[in-house]
């Protein structure tokens, strides 16, 4: 087991070097294996972690608990309605509390600059568990699929995200596999692409690993890859008014059969939750305003044979144990 990486915290992607990316996913591979097949060490026995949430969560929020039950961690959940972060108590008082008592925390809110404040000020290891910028952790349990459902290593395979690019998942997507030496592609109107600088870094980090980056608005970007990623067009805490923008923009980039079919032999990917038919409120909204049985993925290609979406979202909880087992793991 290599603690290398341990009492860091866990914020964006362009925190490690590309090796040291790299090195969580060995890690989660090896954690995973160890859960599946009954021989888990506990690592994390006896560290406590907060969890702040200032958004919903299904998957994080169980992940870190699932994970951090498997490895004999205790946890406990903060949402905005259970503490004064940012209401009462301002986020460097939050963190000074928290750290005295917690061996690290997890946080999922708004802004990143949050979740660099309790980093700064807490004087434990934070983990990002989505903000409005990055999301590092979805990344690892994005490559960990990709890993598992290819038959190449991560440096020869090629995937295309397909959407609004400008937030988080679009920016870590593209640094995460430009930093895995990949084929990264983003597909998005232009007015909905990643930040320049975003894309430079993206670039330079691409240089490095032998990896390549496309920004283009030309549905051919998905052209001959192995994995096709979307996500929901319109994010929690956006405007209603919103939907409007976001459905003219994107719907020529929707992921149905025809996308698929133009991508080959792709693998169909989404972090969750999607808007995929019209069963619950906004899918309904989506059909009712707009005529879409679906959203941002149609109901025959999320539900078809080349989906591997719940395979990525059980990943979310043996990457996140490896975030935590690498930042605060004890030797047995």
């Amino acid at each position: 087991m290599d603690f290398a990486l341990n009492g860091r915290s866990f914020l964006r992607e362009l925190d490690f070097t590309n090796a040291e990316w790299a090195s969580y996913l060995d890690l989660a591979a090896e954690l995973k294996a160890a859960n599946k097949a009954g021989r888990e060490v506990k690592y994390l026995e006896g560290r406590r972690i907060a969890l702040v949430f200032e958004k919903m969560s299904t998957r994080t929020r169980c992940s870190f608990e699932v994970a951090a039950f498997d490895q004999g961690a205790h946890t406990t959940y903060l949402d905005p309605a259970s503490s004064h972060v940012g209401y009462k108590e301002s986020v460097a008082d939050t963190a000074r509390v928290l750290g005295r008592m917690f061996d690290a925390i997890e946080f999922r809110g708004n802004y990143h600059s949050t979740a660099e404040q309790l980093a700064e000020w807490s004087g434990v290891p934070v983990f990002n568990g989505l903000t409005d910028l990055w999301h590092p952790t979805q990344m690892l349990a994005d490559a960990l699929t990709m890993r598992e459902h290819s038959s190449k290593p991560l440096s020869q395979t090629s995937f295309a995200y397909v959407g609004d690019a400008r937030f988080n998942m679009g920016r870590s997507l593209l640094v995460s596999g430009a930093m895995l030496g990949m084929d990264v592609r983003i597909v998005a109107p232009k007015s909905l692409q990643p930040p320049a600088d975003v894309v430079e870094v993206a670039r330079e980090r691409a240089l490095q690993s032998g990896g390549s980056v496309t920004v283009t608005d030309e549905l051919e970007g998905v052209e001959g890859v192995d994995f096709l990623h979307t996500d929901m067009w319109v994010s929690m805490g956006e405007p209603a008014q919103a939907w409007d923008e976001r459905v003219a923009l994107l719907k020529p980039y929707r992921v149905d059969q025809a996308l698929m079919d133009r991508a080959g032999d792709a693998k169909f990917m989404h972090c969750l939750p999607a808007v995929h038919d019209s069963t619950t409120e906004v899918g309904k909204q989506v059909l009712d305003k707009y005529g879409l049985e679906g959203c941002e993925v149609t109901p025959d290609v999320f539900e078809g044979e080349r989906s591997v979406v719940f395979d990525q979202a059980e990943n979310r909880m043996h990457t996140i144990k490896a975030v935590m087992v690498a930042s605060l793991g004890r030797r047995p």
